[in-house]
């Protein structure tokens, strides 16, 4: 069964196009991510599954409900994290929590099980303003007050953006443990190597899905033998290796550059590696 279908979706903001022609589908309790930079259209595209913006063009369902003529249905099944915190800072942990459960007509009591796990980092800090906390912990109360109503769906906006490296593997491990409760997950990020994470990724540039599959076989599309190419002075050295005539592509990353040639066959001193997202990313967005 499908939990979201989206055919068509296209979004403008005064003439600039943010999302164009977008179509996929995400089965029921797949871990699906969607995988950008900033700007890519990621946040809009959540915005119009979760009901609170309207696309210009297309049809999307999520749960088999139409989201706009079923929204009010939609919100009461789906649990939304925005990108950034946007609880009640003058409020404790608690008031929080217990706040989101009386919106959704239930209580922390009923559906404490959803959020024992994640919720049990933050409990020793249930009287303190959420303003206060770390914003690792924000990330947790944010992520309990989204399940408090036990939701079919949850959509993640860059939940980990401006996160400390342990709060975001406890976060994803997090994420696999809901999965396993047959919760379908949405979940957009900047980062690369978190798309490993996911059973299935769309990579998204500039308001269209340049692809959509498994980590493994995007990483296993990449065409060509990638090398790289180390060096002390990395302006002189990819103005270098861009001059050359049989470097096809060329592209920074980090201390070194990583690159294909025209002719694989030519003799060479470069060093092989094994492509990653990131590098089919940039072959793609070039």
């Amino acid at each position: 069964m499908k939990s979201i279908v989206a055919n068509n979706i296209s979004k403008s903001y005064k003439g600039k196009t943010a999302l164009n022609n977008i179509s996929f589908d995400i089965d029921k309790g797949e871990l699906f991510g969607v995988i950008g930079p900033d700007g890519a259209g990621k946040t809009t595209l959540f915005r119009i599954l979760t009901t609170l913006i309207l696309a210009d063009e297309g049809e999307v369902s999520v749960e088999g409900y139409d989201v706009v003529k079923d929204y009010k249905k939609i919100r009461n099944i789906v649990g939304y994290m925005p990108g950034r915190f946007s609880l009640y800072q003058d409020l404790t942990v608690r008031e929080n929590i217990e706040f989101f459960a009386a919106v959704f007509n239930t209580n922390v009591e009923e559906n404490y099980h959803l959020v024992k796990d994640i919720y049990s980092h933050i409990k020793p800090f249930e009287k303190r303003k959420s303003g206060a906390l770390s914003g690792g912990m924000k990330q947790k109360l944010a992520l309990s007050c989204a399940l408090i109503h036990k939701p079919d769906v949850l959509f993640l906006d860059e939940p980990t953006t401006g996160v400390d490296p342990i709060s975001r593997k406890e976060l994803w491990n997090m994420l696999k443990d809901l999965q396993k409760k047959g919760i379908t997950i949405i979940v957009s990020t900047p980062y690369m190597d978190e798309a490993n994470l996911c059973d299935r990724i769309a990579l998204i540039n500039e308001g269209e899905f340049i692809d959509i599959d498994s980590p493994k076989t995007i990483v296993d599309k990449f065409p060509k033998k990638l090398y790289s190419v180390e060096g002390d002075n990395m302006p002189k050295l990819l103005k270098e290796l861009r001059e050359n005539k049989n470097i096809e592509t060329c592209f920074s990353f980090g201390d070194s550059c990583h690159i294909t040639l025209n002719n694989e066959e030519e003799e060479n001193n470069y060093k092989e590696i094994k492509p990653t997202i990131e590098d089919y990313f940039m072959r793609l967005s070039k």
